[in-house]
């Protein structure tokens, strides 16, 4: 949603009378509430689409060493595995 997106506050019944009207308004971004009697009780409002996966997007920028998964030395897998007291 936008910062410039807009409220609309209905009633309950307006609401189940314009319910196709009021879902391609909230589509739009608007942020429709509805009330019961005359309480907040719900919003209709616009599902966010989730970001879009970019594959490859980090191709050519990480280098991995040959010797990778060569074993760290055991003085260095020693401070890993120290237990803190």
């Amino acid at each position: 949603m936008n910062a410039t997106c807009s409220t609309l506050t209905v009633s309950l019944s307006q609401a189940k009378a314009d319910f196709l009207k009021l879902a391609h308004q909230a589509s739009t971004g608007q942020v429709i509430t509805i009330t019961r009697t005359g309480v907040a009780f719900v919003q209709l409002l616009a599902v966010r689409k989730a970001p879009q996966r970019r594959i490859g997007a980090m191709k050519g920028k990480l280098i991995i060493p040959d010797d990778f998964d060569t074993p760290l030395p055991d003085s260095l897998l020693r401070e890993f595995e120290k237990k803190s007291t």
